[in-house]
């Protein structure tokens, strides 16, 4: 079965860190732009960060930039969101996907032409 798996979400006070993975399976993302999205109560879907398929390129919303970072590793079939300084308007689910392309620099933080998504992972900040 060809899927992502998001993990890593929780409850932290504001100022706090946490790690997003969004693990592969059935399928490598040796060929795939992975973005990350999230959506709070109440709001639009939008996206957060996005990686080319090799790690060389990757875009970040303003509301993030500084903050998060995105990364890959290949090997384990992995993409990570390492964020920190959270704040409680960053309370949302987090969804990855993945985008074929064949452009090493290619990644894309809109939904349009993401083929495969996850269920996402809960997110929450308060104090």
């Amino acid at each position: 079965q060809l899927q992502l798996v998001e993990s890593g979400g929780g409850l932290v006070q504001p100022g706090g860190s946490l790690r997003l993975s969004c693990e592969a399976s059935g399928f490598t993302l040796d060929y795939y732009a992975i973005a990350w999205f999230r959506q709070a109560p109440g709001k639009e879907r939008e996206g957060v960060s996005c990686i080319s398929i090799r790690g060389g390129n990757t875009e970040y919303a303003d509301s993030v930039k500084g903050r998060f970072t995105i990364s890959r590793d290949n090997a384990r079939n992995t993409v990570y969101l390492q964020m920190n300084s959270l704040k409680p308007e960053d309370t949302a689910v987090y969804y990855c996907a993945a985008e074929f392309t064949g452009s090493s620099q290619y990644c894309s933080k809109t939904q349009t032409g993401m083929e495969y998504w996850g269920k996402g992972t809960l997110v929450t900040i308060s104090s």
